[in-house]
């Protein structure tokens, strides 16, 4: 493969960056800061950032087909209208969820359903009180299992029949069967098993090739992986600082969107630092 050169292209410091979305149309790519509960929206040819400030803490965030976004925060799905600056929920979790949980990433599927899972408060290795859940079109919302530590990174194959998965503290991705026509998820599977020096599995996307990209927390790496196989034809590692949150590729297919967090979670430990956080775009040269 090419060499990838590793560019900062946001200044801004968000607290714990996610959920990257390019927005070819107009040249934007749109991300959340969780803990700072907010949407935001940065033009790459002005170079400026426009936000909106959630209710709850918020983890993912789509553009919708009608206009405006959506977005999982707390245990609900909203919609946002930009032009009105305005936060609308839709469809609540809290009766499914267990106390003390969160929405984290998420993603549409190839039909426009909503992909979301949740995760606990406390992201401590021996709870699984998080699930994965979808919003469907007609705002009805359905999940498909529970048990999850840390719901996040997810993605479809090039032919829409295998949904990927993370559960970034059991430390794998997965594979399922996938019913474009239903959503339904069946054929659970591993596609890789992460190794002690790779760091928590995060944010993921995958390449016209149908190699997956793992973004790394609190490693400062970027696994390719090839699905099929199980094994990593490339892999990218930054020499920054900065831990690797979430991943997701330009349409022109040679840039690679990632956003930072300036939060460090050590899980034995139970601590926290703080470092400044950057967002990043890793090109194919």
């Amino acid at each position: 493969m090419s060499s990838i050169k590793v560019e900062c292209v946001i200044k801004e410091q968000n607290e714990i960056g996610e959920s990257p979305v390019w927005e070819e149309k107009d040249s934007t790519l749109l991300y959340v800061d969780i803990t700072g509960k907010r949407v935001s929206r940065w033009n790459s040819l002005t170079n400026q950032i426009d936000s909106i400030a959630t209710e709850k803490l918020v983890g993912s965030v789509v553009p919708r087909q009608a206009g405006g976004y959506v977005i999982a925060e707390g245990t609900r799905f909203a919609f946002v209208d930009w032009v009105k600056r305005s936060v609308t929920p839709v469809a609540n979790v809290d009766d499914r969820e267990k106390p003390n949980t969160r929405f984290n990433d998420g993603k549409v599927d190839p039909a426009g359903r909503f992909f979301a899972g949740t995760m606990g408060l406390d992201m401590k290795p021996d709870v699984t009180d998080g699930a994965l859940y979808t919003l469907l079109p007609d705002h009805s919302v359905v999940q498909h299992f529970d048990q999850v530590h840390l719901s996040n990174g997810l993605d479809w194959s090039l032919d829409h029949r295998i949904f990927y998965y993370i559960d970034s503290l059991a430390f794998m991705v997965e594979a399922f069967d996938y019913d474009i026509q239903t959503g339904g998820l069946s054929n659970r599977r591993t596609v890789y098993n992460m190794e002690k020096d790779e760091g928590i599995p995060d944010g993921m996307c995958i390449d016209t090739e149908g190699k997956l990209w793992v973004a790394c927390y609190n490693a400062g790496r970027v696994l390719r992986i090839d699905p099929q196989t199980g094994t990593l034809p490339h892999r990218g590692k930054g020499k920054a600082r900065q831990r690797d949150r979430q991943a997701e590729r330009e349409r022109l297919y040679d840039r690679l969107w990632l956003t930072m967090a300036n939060v460090i979670i050590r899980l034995k430990e139970k601590e926290r630092e703080r470092s400044k956080r950057r967002g990043c775009q890793l090109t194919h040269q």
